[in-house]
């Protein structure tokens, strides 16, 4: 089956979508006339007030996407004075695919590259045509893959491809606003089964349009330089994770953030210093995965139709990228100043920031330890040489107990201690790299190797040579130790969540992190939770989520007792001698389907050793 013919069943299904609504409200009109008429007027009361009801669901719903105008994406535009080369490439690629040129050239924060038009009447009037850009794109790819991703894009406004396309992409929109307008009836449940069948339908014109689309990107690049960009997109999108991640999170949590030169100026670097990686990371199999669902192809399926696609020789050109804009730093910065929203953080370059924001995460969980070395020995606080007094008596077991550490953990935390109170005792610091981790210099800017120091804490007949070493490089275990009293949600990963669980007797919804759960109170009845859910992890971080709402982190607790694993039902002791009670619900919904038992697995590591027997 052609394109044109799969798009426009697609087309006559989501008639047919609105035909059974009609229907469905026409036949409730008729049965609400023959009850009136058969003198049952409270029953054709009723009906007619759920028909019109009905009528005016999908009615809104229709409203909404007419009226819809999404505004253009915020980013600086890209003039032709700005990027004459940019704009040639792309008018060349334009009129090779049959199409007009976009209107304009905005850049974006993303790994992406897209085209889209303000259409009206459903998709069917075209209009304004927009090309979007995303910086970390253009700083991974290379002139040549962007040649092949622009012509992909143009490609779908090319003459070859209908223009029910965009229909289908409005009708989609139609439809889920208009089961969103129905939610919990049982007209909205019998329409929600016919919609299913327009989406598998629809996705698979999508994905023969992507096909499609790709011959263009061969036919201009040439097969080669197509496939590698093709390749080039999930490396594109690891590395940028992997930059948010791994150089942003902790300072953005901790209050800090790059200053807007350095905000794409630092992936930039990234991508530079670390090509070894992202070579072997291109030389592994493309992403094959894919369900009827999805819009695209697998990369592994479209980089493999490409082998059957006819070749064109072209000469690839190299140059990166961002080489078509002139002071493309100074743009990025643009756009940097003008979406990442800082909300008050210190900015800072990324040698201040790195050395900033490292110390005041690692010293977050040296607060872990500490607290928990403090429980062991009694005391209200500890310090560094709390640590190495609780290993020198025997009780490590009973530390990492605490602790919940097990195998090589507790030598990775002590190694954590031992840098941080070098840090605190003014004899080191962190240096920040691209290229890899950040390093622990000293004073000499030579880099300090202190795990040594951190295996010899780890046992008690050789504690006291961990001590002279760090007497001897001037740390005093009696001045370096814990700040935070109390645990927070920084740092945290969200694992899961629980809707309506009853805590201590009230139905709150359950976030799962890694380092504890949030209780945030919930309405009485179980519906919609995982929604809820959604729409309150979008709503902040986890730590301002936890500033919000009570935060309960997993190092409070002294024993879980678990009273029912199905559904989940434990009661826990605090440290502090306050219990917790915890009830998962039946109706209760969830993040995902393993939510509950990831909780579960947390709470067993506190579980009595006579419960565990």
């Amino acid at each position: 089956m052609t394109t044109t013919l799969r798009a426009a069943l697609s087309a006559v299904l989501l008639a047919g979508f609105y035909v059974v609504a009609l229907a469905i409200i026409v036949g409730m009109g008729a049965l609400s006339w023959w009850a009136f008429q058969s003198d049952a007027e409270a029953a054709a009361a009723k009906l007619g007030f759920f028909t019109a009801a009905i009528a005016v669901g999908v009615v809104v719903a229709l409203w909404k996407v007419a009226r819809a105008r999404p505004a253009p994406d915020e980013g600086p535009t890209l003039t032709p004075a700005d990027a004459p080369a940019l704009w040639e490439a792309v008018r060349e690629l334009a009129a090779a695919a049959g199409t007009r040129a976009p209107d304009d050239i905005r850049l974006l924060p993303d790994v992406n590259a897209a085209v889209s038009e303000d259409t009206r009447l459903l998709g069917l009037v075209g209009g304004t045509r927009h090309l979007y850009l995303g910086v970390p794109l253009l700083q991974t790819l290379d002139v040549g893959q962007l040649r092949s991703v622009l012509a992909h894009e143009l490609g779908h406004y090319s003459n070859s491809h209908t223009r029910l396309g965009p229909l289908t992409y409005r009708g989609k929109q139609a439809i889920v606003a208009t089961l969103e307008q129905l939610s919990g009836n049982v007209v909205g449940w019998f329409l929600r089964l016919y919609a299913r069948l327009f989406f598998v339908v629809s996705a698979a014109v999508n994905r023969r349009q992507e096909l499609e689309a790709d011959q263009l990107s061969v036919r201009i690049a040439g097969r080669a330089t197509a496939q590698s960009a093709l390749r080039e997109l999930p490396v594109a999108d690891a590395a940028w994770s992997f930059y948010l991640h791994n150089y942003l999170d902790d300072a953005w949590e901790s209050g800090y953030a790059p200053t807007a030169h350095g905000f794409f100026g630092g992936f930039g670097q990234l991508v530079t210093a670390r090509t070894t990686e992202l070579a072997q990371m291109r030389d592994d199999a493309p992403p094959a995965e894919q369900s009827r669902w999805d819009s695209h192809p697998s990369i592994a399926a479209r980089v493999a139709a490409m082998d059957r696609m006819p070749d064109v020789s072209v000469a690839r050109d190299t140059r990166p990228a961002w080489a078509l804009i002139p002071d493309f730093d100074a743009r990025a910065a643009e756009l940097a100043a003008h979406v990442v929203t800082v909300d008050g953080r210190t900015q800072l370059d990324w040698e201040e920031l790195t050395a900033t924001s490292l110390v005041l995460s690692r010293q977050r969980t040296a607060d872990i330890v500490y607290r928990s070395a403090a429980r062991v020995a009694g005391q209200q606080r500890a310090n560094l040489g709390t640590v190495l007094d609780v290993v020198a008596g025997g009780r490590r077991a009973e530390l990492e107990k605490d602790l919940g550490t097990e195998g090589d953990q507790l030598a990775d935390l002590l190694e954590l201690l031992v840098s941080q109170a070098a840090v605190q005792a003014g004899i080191a610091r962190w240096r920040h790299s691209w290229s890899g981790p950040a390093e622990l210099v000293g004073r000499d800017e030579q880099v300090l190797d202190l795990a040594p120091v951190a295996t010899a804490a780890l046992q008690p007949e050789t504690v006291a040579a961990a001590r002279a070493r760090l007497a001897e490089i001037g740390v005093d275990v009696t001045s370096t130790g814990q700040v935070a009293d109390a645990a927070t949600a920084h740092g945290g990963e969200v694992l899961g969540g629980l809707a309506s669980v009853k805590v201590d007797g009230t139905k709150h919804d359950v976030l799962v992190l890694d380092i504890g759960v949030i209780l945030v109170p919930t309405p009485k009845k179980d519906e919609n939770g995982k929604a809820r859910m959604i729409s309150l992890l979008q709503s902040g971080s986890v730590v301002q989520l936890a500033s919000y709402h009570r935060f309960l982190a997993y190092e409070q607790i002294a024993t879980a007792r678990i009273v029912k694993r199905t559904p989940l039902q434990a009661d826990l002791t605090l440290h502090d001698g306050r219990t917790v009670s915890l009830k998962e619900t039946w109706t209760g919904e969830t993040l995902d389907k393993e939510s509950s038992l990831r909780l579960l697995e947390r709470l067993l590591a506190y579980e009595p050793e006579d419960a565990q027997a």
